[in-house]
């Protein structure tokens, strides 16, 4: 970025290029992030709309019925996950070719474990739920983005409030208490909210160690799986608020 306070870059007439270069500069790379994000989201984006077009599609097809209805569905539950462990503990071996294809198969997927949530809740809540996470969702990865406060030390606070959920969710498997899950449901929005600007701003600052390298696009990829991760979670666990039964 250009040096603003170094009073070498106002200087006008000869002996003036390094101003314009250092200006070039600042503004490449200010492009070279916008790309880079908007790149993000648009993949992150498109998945969830995937997701939603499948889950859709699945139920006003009659199809997903016959699909919960068999033994596949302990197959659609759990492929996401594995997709995900693939993508994250092999990130490195991996072309980003085959990351983007592992990224459109777990979307699919989630879109068609997530036709699970028209069987419960009504489509108009649902509808409305969506909208209202895409709304907290833009305002907290704004926040992430915009903010010059340094988020990195609530990543090891939310990491360990993800495993809390897992853990509290499975003992709630056989407890079936409707108390802890409505605290489960209530810290989950909270935990996925505060991931929203942690992993935006992380992802950010990832830019200046990545660019111009060959990396850059599987980075692109992960940032766009972790951005769909906290929309999705923070989706499911909002719905649980807002969403009517059916």
């Amino acid at each position: 970025m250009a040096n603003w306070n170094d009073p070498r870059t106002t200087q006008r007439g000869m002996g003036s290029s390094p101003s314009l270069r250092g200006e070039a500069s600042g503004v490449a790379y200010d492009a070279g992030l916008r790309r880079y994000m908007l790149s993000i989201y648009n993949y992150m984006a498109s998945g969830v709309l995937l997701s939603g077009a499948v889950a859709l599609g699945l139920f006003a097809s009659g199809l997903g019925y016959a699909l919960f209805a068999s033994p596949l569905r302990f197959l659609i539950f759990l492929s996401p996950l594995a997709i995900v462990l693939a993508m994250s503990f092999g990130a490195n071996r991996f072309s980003a070719g085959a990351l983007k294809g592992m990224f459109w198969a777990f979307s699919v997927l989630m879109g068609m474990s997530l036709t699970t949530i028209f069987f419960v809740y009504t489509g108009p809540s649902i509808a409305a739920t969506f909208f209202a996470t895409a709304g907290a969702f833009a305002g907290l990865s704004l926040f992430g983005y915009t903010t010059q406060k340094d988020l990195s030390g609530m990543g090891t606070f939310l990491i360990m409030g993800v495993v809390g959920l897992l853990i509290a969710s499975v003992i709630n498997m056989f407890l079936q208490s409707t108390g802890l899950m409505w605290a489960v449901s209530f810290l989950g929005v909270l935990i996925f909210a505060g991931l929203t600007a942690y992993d935006t701003q992380m992802l950010k600052r990832q830019y200046y160690s990545v660019r111009g390298t060959e990396f850059v696009d599987k980075v692109i990829v992960m940032g766009a799986l972790s951005l769909y991760l906290d929309f999705i979670n923070m989706f499911q666990f909002l719905l649980s608020f807002m969403g009517q039964r059916n």
